[in-house]
């Protein structure tokens, strides 16, 4: 058994394989490898650099520590789609292809046997499985019915690569999910090109809703309890308290007429003249006598 080495893992898995006869499974599985092949290829990924193993309805795929994640990324949400749809362009609908894929990374040991095809081992790449066979993974290509491959990406490619938002990498665009699995919970990552709904499954401070401030609360949040809206105690005083026009006094007020109710807190010059509306009624202010006006002027 040899050590552990750090690689990246890439896992794909076509839907509805175990559904097609067998000479259209042979198709899928011709096509499945020459869409690996182009998109590694366009992440700049060499022959000497890649372990396959053909699982028949899908691939494991390992990369060596020397490829750049955001490259293997960038192709697998652009390129892959791309290629998918060329193939289901022209492919009868018996053989149309759609992909679950899984990115992830850790350590695996490879553990060969003389007569015997495989032999990788890993904790981390048992986990790359389960979010590959996960009901999170295959209910989102199901309700994606106008895409042709969804992606999912462990907690350690997000936090080494997707969150710092390289180019053509958009963290808003993956979702926060947590897979129950036999060994516990498996927090992971899922792509939506749409963006990601209903943001975090698990409260991530990314993804939290930021209270807004009181002034923006305090606007068309009647009800909400947010923390711009006004007490009740002082709704209600301010419902007890009389409804009229309120008036600011500075100097000494005269009126003439009727007593004005509410509060008066000043119109400067000591005296109102001209038309008062009080709740639609119109009192006529006390015309201004020939002394006032010469008081004013001088």
């Amino acid at each position: 058994m040899g050590e552990p080495v750090n690689r990246t893992i890439l896992l794909f898995d076509t839907e509805r394989f175990s559904h097609r006869d067998d000479v259209v499974q042979a198709v899928l599985r011709r096509s499945l490898n020459a869409i690996v092949d182009q998109t590694l290829v366009a992440a700049g990924v060499e022959a000497t650099l890649q372990y396959r193993e053909d699982r028949g309805d899908g691939m494991i795929v390992l990369l060596g520590a020397d490829v750049a994640k955001t490259a293997v990324l960038r192709s697998l949400l652009t390129l892959t789609p791309e290629l998918l749809h060329d193939h289901n362009r022209l492919a009868s609908r018996s053989a149309q292809m759609r992909l679950r894929m899984v990115l992830a990374a850790g350590e695996i040991t490879h553990d060969p046997h003389a007569g015997t095809v495989g032999g990788i081992v890993g904790h981390d790449l048992n986990q790359a499985c389960r979010l590959l066979d996960s009901d999170a993974l295959r209910t989102a290509l199901a309700e994606r019915t106008d895409e042709e491959s969804v992606l999912m990406v462990s907690t350690q490619v997000y936090e080494g690569v997707v969150r710092h938002g390289y180019r053509g990498v958009r963290p808003e665009h993956f979702e926060r999910i947590e897979l129950e699995v036999k060994d516990g919970v498996v927090g992971a990552w899922l792509h939506n090109r749409h963006g990601a709904a209903g943001g975090s499954q698990t409260g991530d401070p990314s993804r939290t809703a930021r209270p807004r401030s009181a002034s923006h609360a305090a606007v068309g949040t009647e009800g909400t309890g947010t923390a711009g809206d006004v007490p009740q105690s002082s709704r209600a005083q301010a419902q007890e308290r009389p409804v009229g026009a309120v008036f600011h006094f500075h100097g000494t007020p005269e009126v003439h007429g009727s007593i004005v109710g509410g509060d008066q807190h000043g119109v400067s010059g000591g005296r109102v003249t001209g038309d008062v509306v009080l709740g639609g009624v119109v009192t006529k202010g006390a015309p201004a006598s020939d002394s006032e006006d010469g008081r004013r002027s001088s």
